[in-house]
């Protein structure tokens, strides 16, 4: 069975399981049915919803697209520069080592009052958020870059650029894509919890009306909209992945148990 089969029978599975304990719970009353709703329920809460549903979701990808990849030219500039250069190392990680442990919410409050409520400073919060997963991972795959394939280019009369350009970065890029995944991940995750703090349009501010409303379904089919959304931009940047590294040695497959 292939490995897309295997995938989409745990999907079905896990929503059949989620279906038969709703409908369950709505006779056995374990909790109250409102918050377990079934997914039928929360689908007819989606179209309740479909008038606010293409607004949100541009919104919101706006946000998250744009701090994203504010994070990511940073965080791969700043993770080259010290990955390969001591001195560089030496001025920039000590300053991120110190910002890297506080939680990034913990700056929400303060970047609402040095940008205030609109735009800029929910995509300055997702920047920040998600520039340190890219700025570790970079500066982990350049710094451990096969430290005999860079002597020997030296060797050869490569200078420390070119050297840099065609062993350094290359060797890097798996480890440079995996902080470009996680980055997405955090990108998501402050989006929404700016959202439900500051807005009045978006995914994150979907949830918190629903909240309000107490309408438990709306607040599922928020979570399983988003989670959709981020699993298409995590395919696309897995897509891109494997077209720039055509020529990183894939796992074998384990043959099936």
């Amino acid at each position: 069975m292939s490995a897309i089969s295997i995938r989409s029978l745990a999907l079905f599975g896990a929503l059949l399981a989620w279906w038969a304990f709703a409908l369950i719970n709505q006779s056995a009353r374990w909790v109250p049915p409102a918050m377990i709703p079934t997914p039928d329920e929360i689908l007819m809460a989606g179209w309740e919803l479909r008038a606010n549903i293409p607004t949100d979701i541009a919104i919101s990808l706006l946000r998250s697209v744009w701090g994203f990849l504010i994070a990511a030219v940073f965080g791969v500039l700043l993770g080259c520069l010290s990955g390969s250069s001591r001195l560089a190392e030496n001025i920039i990680d000590p300053i991120l080592e110190v910002l890297r442990p506080i939680p990034p919410l913990a700056f929400l409050p303060i970047f609402i009052i040095w940008f205030g409520l609109g735009e800029l400073s929910k995509v300055l919060m997702i920047a920040f958020a998600a520039f340190f997963v890219i700025y570790v991972n970079t500066y982990q795959g350049v710094r451990y870059a096969d430290p005999l394939l860079m002597r020997a280019a030296l060797s050869l009369g490569a200078g420390r650029r070119q050297a840099f350009f065609t062993i350094s970065l290359p060797a890097a890029l798996p480890e440079i894509f995996t902080g470009l995944r996680l980055g997405m991940g955090m990108a998501f995750f402050v989006l929404v919890a700016a959202e439900l703090i500051a807005a009045d349009a978006g995914m994150g501010f979907r949830i918190q009306e629903a909240r309000w409303q107490f309408r438990v379904d709306r607040m599922f089919f928020g979570a399983a909209l988003i989670g959709v959304i981020g699993f298409t931009l995590f395919a696309g940047l897995r897509r891109l992945e494997n077209r720039l590294l055509a020529w990183k040695p894939k796992r074998e497959s384990d043959g099936g148990i």
